[in-house]
């Protein structure tokens, strides 16, 4: 990856850390998803509000570093408006972005803008922090689907 998009990366997760967007509870939520990880501390709320099959909303509370902070506000933002099986394939490429090695210097296909987390599998210390808001996603949503029966 180019040094200046290295740059890029790293100033958006710096200012998504800052100002994370979605942070705040969800009252009418209908997942809600406690995450841990307990190697580093950071701790997450997770709420979905399901309608449909559809994520209507989503937004997080908690604490942690900033590439924490940082993939939690970008997921809140990537899976708003997607249908449950979407944001379930967006996890399972996020996920692989975030634990493997690119075979080129390109973004991963399918990610969008979460790639400035690309660079994260490099970090291994950093793996974890970057796949909590995402683990929980899939919690949330693997338990509505057992809820609903569409498992």
């Amino acid at each position: 990856m180019s040094d200046d998009i290295t740059s890029l990366y790293q100033e958006v997760i710096i200012d998504h850390a800052r100002r994370p967007r979605n942070f705040r509870t969800l009252e009418d939520a209908t997942q809600t998803v406690e995450a841990l990880n307990p190697l580093c501390g950071d701790q997450l709320t997770l709420y979905l509000q399901l309608a449909d099959g559809t994520i209507a909303d989503t937004s997080f509370e908690g604490n942690g570093c900033a590439i924490s902070q940082a993939s939690a506000s970008l997921m809140t933002m990537a899976v708003k408006g997607l249908r449950q099986e979407a944001a379930l394939a967006l996890f399972t490429r996020v996920h692989t972005m975030l634990t493997t090695e690119s075979e080129d210097d390109a973004p991963p296909a399918g990610v969008g803008k979460l790639a400035v987390l690309s660079g994260v599998w490099e970090y291994p210390t950093r793996v974890k922090c970057a796949t909590l808001a995402w683990q929980a996603l899939r919690s949330a949503l693997e338990d509505a689907s057992r809820r609903d029966g569409t498992e």
